[in-house]
């Protein structure tokens, strides 16, 4: 047996010294307050994940909630851009306040403390990760009914990290009809399984092209999944978004507020029933 080193978060061994695990979940910013985190993930990129994420925040901020949105895609931020936000966070010996869309949706994003929005990011994991934390711990949150956060991709670094760290209490998964990306999903769909997090809803992006001169829906990157990986899943909330020039030149220009999508009223509508 090899010698005791008193961390038993490293050790495998069932010995009378072992302890339960603590906690790993970080301290709010003592001035700030938030009552429920929702995490919006996918398994793979180019899926919409952000897109969908800042259609859920405008969304639940007109349904009268006070609404917060922490990007934690540190390396690919977007959040700023699609609400239209070129202002500068600022912040003082109380911690950093989050910029403010039109409609009042709290934003917090590294694109809004970078001197150009443009500038690369290259850090490495733990520079990275370390910077989600701090968006949770430093940033002074005001009143915030439900913090949406938006992830990076897959199942790496960032997305153990906020799982462990912050008290997430539903997951929005986002995915598209092919069987390549819902196969990736699904990857993701079983950690947070594993991790004893709920699986509030399922959004299949790019779910179909709806032909503006007949009507007629095409399913142009294959038949949905959604309904058949929610039902495996046990996930009670669904939604399938269109393929649309218009939602994609919104979010370009900066104006995704300006869009109402009541496809997402039932994934919405379970995330408001979400107790503490």
């Amino acid at each position: 047996m090899a010698e005791c080193t008193h961390d038993c978060a490293t050790c495998s061994q069932n010995c009378g010294e072992r302890k339960e695990p603590q906690s790993l979940l970080e301290k709010l910013n003592p001035h700030a307050r938030v009552k429920k985190v929702i995490a919006v993930c996918s398994g793979k990129g180019g899926v919409g994940k952000s897109m969908v994420t800042a259609l859920l925040a405008s969304a639940a901020q007109k349904k009268g909630l006070n609404v917060g949105v922490l990007d934690a895609d540190i390396t690919g931020p977007s959040i700023p851009k699609m609400f239209g936000v070129t202002e500068r966070a600022q912040g003082d010996q109380s911690g950093v306040y989050p910029v403010l869309s039109k409609t009042g949706v709290q934003l917090m994003s590294l694109n809004l403390l970078l001197d150009n929005e443009t500038d690369p990011v290259i850090w490495r994991g733990p520079l990275i990760t370390g910077t989600v934390k701090q968006f949770w711990t430093e940033v002074i949150w005001d009143n915030v009914d439900v913090l949406f956060v938006d992830m990076p991709p897959g199942t790496g670094d960032v997305t153990l990290t906020v799982f462990q760290s912050l008290p997430v209490d539903g997951i929005v998964f986002v995915t598209s009809p092919q069987e390549l990306v819902g196969m990736i999903v699904e990857k993701a769909v079983k950690m947070a399984k594993m991790m004893n997090l709920s699986i509030s809803g399922l959004v299949e992006n790019m779910s179909y092209f709806t032909c503006p001169d007949c009507g007629k829906k095409h399913e142009i990157f294959g038949q949905s999944r959604v309904k058949e990986t929610a039902e495996k899943y046990a996930i009670p909330a669904t939604a399938r978004l269109p393929l649309s020039p218009d939602i994609a030149a919104a979010a370009d220009r900066g104006g995704i507020e300006g869009l109402s999508l009541p496809q997402l009223d039932e994934v919405l509508a379970v995330l408001e029933k979400i107790q503490k």
